[in-house]
């Protein structure tokens, strides 16, 4: 894979490509899960009003059958309190380590989940939605375009979201709404987001839990045969729009929606599926399922098979691959926007007097990234097994710092117009190899010691100020951090 693909997000997730899974409620379970995380993506489950014990069995099972780390997707405005409450206290329990929350923001609860460690991640439909969610707390943003399929917060279509959000935003940002190609992942790294999350694109998939009926449908739509509209409402907070592929329901043929029309339509095991509600036809779902909420974006015109999650992921990073601008344009598609490069004009003198050059700093930057980026993914992993709180929040704390200073490395080589390696360092395979958590934590530290000697080394020899309070900033984190573990 080019490793200008390879985001700082991807280290932040734990996941080797910059494309997400979205929390689709139904089709997103554990099958789908696992096929995006072994294919290198990140996957949430969507859990959206689903059982404890549902969560808890297929939070074991992605566990079975990957060793990457995933997230459960929650929605709190359309989740009785009670059950909310018990999802949560699921989630907290099985050390799930990423939450995506929707719809309705809640500070409180961004707040508790933060606390016990687990990473937060927010979609947001608009500017003002993305300040307050960073404001409450959320680490990584979705920026969500009109044309995402499902539930729709906004009316903004997805590059002018994106752009505005990147602009005003401090954390992460991902896209989303409507994508399904290599292209759509080129033109959102162009725009500063750091990956794309997929939801009809691998609804339609043979490991998707949406039933045959739907991915049928998606495959046979052509562009603009979506439809936004509220009809599909039973469940949900009322004005909540969701976009679908057009049948019965949105031409009217089923009546009013908000009549209060009560028509049994289909069953899921004991449950009852009624016409206008929100919910999607499933594998074990019976019924009619034309007139259910075939949910699909913008993009569903452009996806005409149904293959492996592995093998549409391959062809998106295929594609995106042969689209990636030039090498002198990779600080653009990282989303870095530095003033002016560094000076090397007089590389003569600084070699005189000292200075590390250019071809010594790039090569140094890439050393550090491949360190960082195995302590990022360490940390990451551990922190899962961990079994205490004060042990699971130091390694999550580690694994956000490796994160930035991944990030920071990757601004200064294409600062540099380097090539940024996509390695992951060789102290990640020696680390997993100690079982005992305990002996695994003194040979993390082993590693920020290694890191903190190559800086204080390098620092004497650099000349651009910025480079150097960034070099020192790096080097004063890992001390603490080491200080910490200890």
């Amino acid at each position: 894979m080019n490793p200008k693909l390879h985001t700082p997000v991807c280290d932040l997730l734990g996941c080797g490509l910059p494309i997400v899974l979205a929390g689709m409620g139904g089709p997103s379970r554990s099958e789908l899960v696992a096929a995006v995380t072994k294919a290198g993506g990140f996957g949430f489950l969507g859990m959206v009003r689903e059982s404890p014990e549902l969560i808890r069995a297929e939070v074991e099972k992605v566990r079975a059958a990957a060793d990457r780390d995933f997230g459960v997707n929650l929605i709190p405005a359309a989740t009785k309190p009670d059950l909310l409450a018990a999802e949560i206290a699921a989630v907290l329990a099985a050390r799930v380590p990423v939450v995506c929350l929707f719809w309705d923001l809640s500070a409180e609860i961004v707040k508790r989940l933060r606390g016990e460690g687990v990473l937060v991640v927010c979609q947001v439909g608009g500017l003002r939605e993305a300040e307050e969610a960073q404001e409450a707390g959320a680490q990584i943003l979705i920026a969500q375009g009109v044309e995402a399929g499902g539930h729709v917060r906004g009316t903004i279509p997805r590059a002018e979201i994106v752009r505005g959000v990147v602009k005003n935003a401090d954390v992460p940002v991902l896209a989303a709404g409507g994508m399904s190609s290599g292209r759509d992942l080129v033109e959102m790294l162009a725009l500063g987001a750091q990956g794309i999350v997929l939801g009809t694109a691998l609804l339609a998939t043979k490991e998707s839990f949406a039933h045959d009926y739907h991915k049928q449908r998606i495959v046979a739509a052509k562009p603009g045969d979506t439809v936004h509209t509220q009809d599909f409402h039973v469940n949900w907070p009322r004005g909540a729009y969701v976009r679908v592929l057009e049948n019965s329901v949105t031409r009217g043929d089923q009546g009013d929606p908000f009549s209060g029309k009560r028509e049994a339509i289909g069953k899921e095991g004991e449950r009852t599926i009624w016409l206008f509600s929100t919910d999607s036809p499933l594998k074990d779902m019976t019924g009619d399922f034309e007139k259910m909420a075939l949910y699909a974006g913008k993009g569903a015109g452009a996806i005409g098979d149904i293959p492996s999650a592995a093998d549409r992921i391959a062809a998106i990073i295929a594609e995106a691959e042969s689209l990636l601008p030039k090498q002198g344009e990779a600080a653009a598609v990282a989303g870095e926007n530095l003033s002016s490069p560094v000076c090397y004009a007089s590389e003569a003198s600084d070699r005189y007097a000292g200075y590390a050059m250019r071809e010594e700093l790039i090569a140094f930057c890439n050393e550090l990234l491949e360190a960082e980026r195995a302590g990022a993914r360490i940390t990451a992993r551990s922190a899962a097994e961990a079994a205490d709180t004060v042990t699971r929040d130091l390694l999550r704390d580690i694994q956000r710092d490796e994160s930035r200073w991944c990030a920071m490395l990757l601004k200064w080589i294409g600062h540099m117009e380097g090539e940024p390696s996509a390695k992951v360092g060789a102290f990640y395979e020696k680390c997993l190899a100690f079982t005992d958590l305990k002996e695994r934590i003194a040979f993390i530290n082993r590693g920020q010691g290694w890191v903190v000697k190559k800086l204080r080394e390098m620092l004497p020899k650099v000349r651009d100020d910025r480079m150097h309070a960034d070099f020192k900033a790096m080097l004063e984190s890992h001390e603490e951090n080491i200080r910490r573990a200890s």
